[in-house]
């Protein structure tokens, strides 16, 4: 018997929050939600509150890059388009996802934000690499291509 295991990851739907098994070598293919049909790759970042937080991170098998910021922020307003253009660049091979810190500040709590805009890289749950402070699209791609 044949251990496939490896040969495909889970992917959580950024409509839904389904979980969907999806073969590695069908990401680029624009693979869609078994259950709600949306496409699991729009090119944009997904917006989470604590409870999508969850599945994306905790349970998703992408590693995911976590923009905290807060609707109040400057420097956040204007790195929300790199960072969009940085999620059309690394999909499917990373998820680029945003927490407002305003909505859900047992979120940013948890994870000790303390300034914004704030980026967080996850991989299998856990925290493997933080940067703060606003970058440009091409400095996002780099910086999380190097360390996911």
């Amino acid at each position: 018997m044949t251990d496939t295991s490896n040969d495909t990851l889970k992917i959580v739907c950024p409509s839904c929050n389904t979980s969907n098994r999806v073969p590695r070598d069908r990401l680029g293919d624009l693979p869609s939600c078994g259950r709600c049909g949306a496409a699991l790759f729009a090119g944009a970042p997904v917006d989470l509150d604590a409870a999508a937080f969850e599945r994306h991170v905790g349970r998703g098998e992408l590693p995911v890059v976590v923009d905290f910021w807060a609707p109040w922020c400057g420097p956040c307003r204007m790195m929300a388009p790199a960072f969009a253009q940085a999620a059309r660049e690394l999909e499917p091979s990373v998820r680029l996802a945003k927490v407002d810190t305003e909505a859900e500040q047992g979120l940013a709590a948890t994870y000790g934000i303390r300034s914004i805009p704030t980026m967080v890289v996850f991989r299998g749950g856990r925290e493997i690499a933080r940067r703060s402070g606003a970058m440009g699209a091409a400095d996002i791609v780099r910086w999380v291509r190097s360390v996911a």
